[in-house]
């Protein structure tokens, strides 16, 4: 597997489980509110992830704009899935901090998921009959 275009789904499932875990430990070992938050908010990171990979397909393709799927995705990003943010941001029961960092987790699982392809060396392509790195 490479970093393509799958990369970001490889990465939507991590980042999900990622996320279940961190609300049902969080609701054990810190707060239900900050556990939800988090969860909340990464649920959010992660549909907005989802629209946006699909906006930039539909506009950058191969045989032109299909500006009917990115005029449809992007009325329903922007307006709706801003307010559901805004939403977030402004009910009392969540403090900002648990609802900034389930904004970034998609972005930390991102980072962690290339540098641990780079590290291990997943992506280099070796010349025939090398076989350094495998046992």
């Amino acid at each position: 597997m490479t970093i393509g275009p799958d990369f970001i789904f490889r990465t939507l499932k991590t980042t999900g489980v990622v996320l279940l875990l961190t609300l049902v430990f969080g609701t054990v070992y810190v707060d239900f509110y900050d556990a939800l938050a988090v969860f909340s908010a990464g649920i959010w990171s992660m549909v907005n992830l989802i629209f946006l990979a699909a906006l930039i397909r539909a506009v950058v393709r191969p045989g032109g704009v299909d500006k009917t799927a990115a005029l449809g995705l992007a009325v329903l990003k922007f307006p709706l899935l801003y307010a559901a943010g805004y939403f977030l941001f402004t009910v009392n029961v969540f403090r900002p901090v648990p609802l900034i960092i389930g904004l970034s987790m998609v972005l930390a699982v991102m980072a962690l998921k290339a540098a641990g392809r780079a590290i291990l060396n997943i992506d280099v392509v070796r010349p025939e009959g090398d076989s350094r790195g495998v046992a």
